[in-house]
This record gives structure tokens, C-alpha cells and sequence, in this order.
């Protein structure tokens, strides 16, 4: 299991920490959804985050995988309710589509648009979830707190967007 945080300040958008929970292949599944459980605790005290967001359950043709997940997710869930931490969730297809542009983007690609959105210098990622995670932050960030919403003004064109948000523009 991968998580990802992530600090807004103003327009400025850093990784806080992005790493991955190796849940131990041996151990039962319920040791397995304790471990998941204490260690959002723990991130979330670590941390405290505003908001929780996390990656919709996909729909796939192994139901005993579908299962394990759903579970896992819904414990993650639940240490943030518990938390009260508003909690949303993306589906992989909107996530890719928020960093990459693309709804069918690989995970190497969206690994490289991170990289490059957050200026991030490891050229190589050891896990995917992680990235993954931090894919689902940075998405959560633009569908809720992005300056073109939080100015409330559809911008006209290109030239309109770059006149109402300097700051955003890199030279």
C-alpha cells in the first residue's frame, strides 16, 4: 500500500513524504488490515492532514483480489473518519487525467509528470504504489484547491488564464 502527502502553500504545491506500507505476505489478512489501520494512525498523527483522499477500487475480474482491496481501502477509510479527515475518492482513469492529461496514462508516465510538477530529483521509483498515492494528493489538490477554482472566474483563453495568475507561469 502506497501513500503520498503533500503541503499547499499559496501555489506552491511539495512533497511531505510519499513512501509504501509492505504488508508481509505471510501474515493473515486480518494482522495485514491491523497494520494498514495503525499505520494511517500514525501518519495522520505525524502529520495532520486536512484531507484524506484516496484511489477508487477498480472493477476487476478477480473477485477474492476485489475483496482484499476493498477491505484494505475501507480500513484505510476508517482511520481517517475516525479522525474526522474528509475523505474522497478518484478513479484511477481521473487521476491519470489530472496529472498526465491522459485517462489511460502509464504508471511510468504519470512517475514523470510528478517528477516534473514537483520538481522532485530521484529519477527512478523503487514502488509504484507510492507514486500512485502521490498521484491521488496532487489530483485531490487540483479538483479542490486549484487557484483557477479558488478565483471562482472561468478563464477566457490561454492569455486570460496567464493574466489572472502570474504566478503560475514559469519562465
Amino acid at each position: 500500500m502506497g501513500y503520498g502527502l503533500i503541503a499547499i502553500k499559496g501555489t506552491t504545491v511539495t512533497l511531505v513524504e510519499m513512501d509504501v506500507l509492505k504488508l508481509g505476505a505471510k501474515k493473515d489478512i486480518y494482522e495485514r488490515l491491523e497494520m494498514i489501520h495503525s499505520t494511517v494512525c500514525k501518519i495522520i498523527k505525524k502529520h495532520q492532514p486536512h484531507l484524506f483522499a484516496i484511489e477508487a477500487p477498480f472493477f476487476g475480474k478477480n473477485v477474492q483480489s476485489m475483496l482484499k482491496l476493498g477491505r484494505a481501502q475501507g480500513v484505510a477509510i476508517a482511520a481517517a473518519m475516525q479522525s474526522n479527515i474528509p475523505v474522497t475518492e478518484y478513479s484511477p482513469k481521473k487521476i491519470k487525467q489530472s496529472i498526465t492529461g491522459n485517462g489511460n496514462a502509464d504508471k511510468q508516465q504519470v512517475w514523470k509528470m510528478l517528477q516534473h510538477i514537483l520538481q522532485l530529483a530521484e529519477s527512478d521509483i523503487k514502488y509504484f504504489d507510492a507514486s500512485d498515492a502521490l498521484a491521488v494528493a496532487l489530483c485531490h489538490h487540483y479538483q479542490t484547491g486549484s487557484v483557477v477554482k479558488a478565483n471562482k472566474t472561468k478563464a477566457k483563453g490561454w492569455d486570460d488564464f496567464i493574466a489572472n495568475n502570474p504566478g503560475r507561469v514559469k519562465k
